[in-house]
């Protein structure tokens, strides 16, 4: 086995279909497939090995394709490093997973400490100014495109993926070929994806979603690729109109946008299904564009360390509210603080087992023990399922206020706010209060030419829910901060007060 295989099977049927379309140029799957081989045999005349790590530490560029895909050809473990991270996030990440060799840009050379990173040989630079390093063309030129792929078993490592670290530093997730491959299958299942489909990718790369749901599943379907290097709404909605993109997949923020957007009539004509994941589409939000466009935001549900695909609103029947039912081969329990099932309709953890979840965490035994416990995945998650399996979120526990003892989800806060007319985002998360322990704060985006008061959104909220759930405080803010793959940050918001 070999999550390469996708590409080699697509070169051999499909060699002239365009793999990747990005910047009005176009990589067929024959092209594709062949600086694979290229790259792999420089990258093992370059000594890196079977179970070796490869930073790729890259912007959505097609190198970052061809990167990835020669490093576990050759039966090394592809590093996916966020490219906003600076110097001291880079140290800890390389010399944790005690990366060999990095694939970069000469924008982001600068960031990379090399003198802290005693295991890193080589750097090559896939775009931009080398700096005397080798490119990514050089080693291109130089090799064959004759090879064979490495022949792994379902659980050697394949990939490395670190979590955000929210608490403490990240933890490198582990995923094996047979996790990348088993996810990618059951996207292309449960999705629908057809060799006919263009699907548009602007979310990270880097990140599990753009990887394995959108670019890995993309390449299992024979489909075309169509990439940018970031969301911007003018290019991208050319783009698809353009491009004839098919597909589209974004996170609750962008679809929120562009419901807030005066859409050039036919603007999403081409698109014949929209999906969503990262974080909890709002209900709202969710039936308004149905309302607007006639089809739902299909959504899915999963998180990095079950590479992510674990459930799926859904292949037959759609409920408003729900990330759906578990996916082919995977089981989900809710389970309670002592890992006792709890019956349907009650909310506990979110627990997951099936072959997408991942080997542990990278040198991390005590952490990989806690998460992985008697084969279940501990989410951290917050659910209920429903008396047809489907599951139902309510929040991160990390997220979960205490106010005088009384939990509050934020989520459902959140949920309750979309509905009010001046707003066009909302995070509501939990602050200390001398009194009750922690007190609701939301933070609010009005939408162009809205009026609000602090005062009248407390109101709003008292009078539809039970007031330890009302914000005690709303700040407006013209703007809420975002990861890279458009999650928003509550952690930033709770340290600016």
């Amino acid at each position: 086995m070999n999550i390469t295989q996708h590409v080699e099977r697509a070169a051999k049927f499909f060699p002239d279909k365009p793999a990747i379309s990005f910047e009005g140029s176009t990589l067929t799957y024959r092209d594709l497939n062949a600086r694979i081989d290229r790259l792999a045999n420089a990258l093992a005349a370059n000594g890196v090995g079977r179970g070796q790590c490869v930073a790729l530490y890259l912007p959505n560029i097609p190198a970052f394709a061809i990167c990835y895909l020669a490093t576990v050809r050759i039966g090394a473990i592809a590093l996916s490093i966020n490219s906003m991270y600076k110097s001291e996030e880079l140290n800890y990440i390389l010399n944790d997973s005690g990366s060999v060799l990095i694939a970069t840009t000469g924008e982001l050379l600068s960031n990379i400490p090399l003198s802290a990173c005693p295991t890193v040989k080589q750097v090559i630079v896939c775009e931009g100014d080398p700096q005397g390093h080798p490119t990514l063309d050089d080693w291109l030129e130089q090799a064959s495109d004759r090879r064979t792929h490495a022949d792994m078993n379902p659980n050697d490592p394949a990939v490395l993926l670190y979590t955000s670290g929210t608490t403490g530093f990240p933890k490198g997730a582990t995923l094996s070929h047979g996790n990348v491959v088993s996810n990618a299958w059951a996207t292309v299942h449960h999705s629908g994806f057809t060799r006919d489909d263009r699907m548009i990718l602007f979310l990270p790369v880097f990140h599990v979603f753009g990887q394995n749901f959108i670019m890995n599943a993309t390449f299992q379907a024979c489909a075309t690729l169509v990439l940018h290097r970031r969301f911007a709404p003018e290019s991208v909605l050319e783009s698809i109109r353009r491009d004839r993109v098919t597909m589209f997949f974004a996170v609750p923020t962008i679809y929120i946008g562009l419901l807030n957007m005066a859409l050039p009539d036919g603007a999403l004509a081409s698109i014949r299904y929209e999906f969503s994941a990262a974080s909890t589409m709002p209900r709202e939000i969710s039936a308004r564009w149905t309302e607007r466009f006639g089809r739902p935001v299909y959504e899915g549900y999963g998180l990095t360390e079950c590479s992510p695909f674990a459930c799926y609103n859904h292949d037959f029947r759609h409920k408003f509210g729900s990330v759906g039912t578990p996916i082919e081969n995977t089981e989900i329990r809710i389970l309670d603080a002592d890992d006792n099932e709890l019956p349907l309709g009650q909310w506990g953890e979110i627990c997951i087992k099936g072959p997408g979840v991942m080997q542990g965490y990278w040198n991390k035994p005590d952490e990989t023990r806690q998460a992985l416990r008697s084969g279940w995945l501990h989410s951290g998650d917050i659910g209920m399922m429903d008396d047809e399996g489907y599951v139902f979120i309510v929040d991160r526990v990390k997220d979960m206020i205490n106010v005088s003892g009384f939990k509050v989800w934020p989520a459902e806060v959140e949920q309750f706010l979309y509905k009010h007319p001046a707003i066009q985002e909302v995070a509501v998360y939990g602050k200390p209060h001398p009194d009750k322990g922690e007190m609701v704060v939301a933070a609010i985006v009005l939408r162009e030419d809205a009026r609000a008061t602090g005062d009248e959104i407390i109101a709003y909220c008292r009078s539809h829910m039970a007031a330890y759930k009302a914000p005690a405080r709303v700040d407006f803010v013209s703007e809420l901060p975002k990861s890279a793959t458009g999650k928003i940050l509550k952690r930033t918001l709770r340290d600016k007060g």
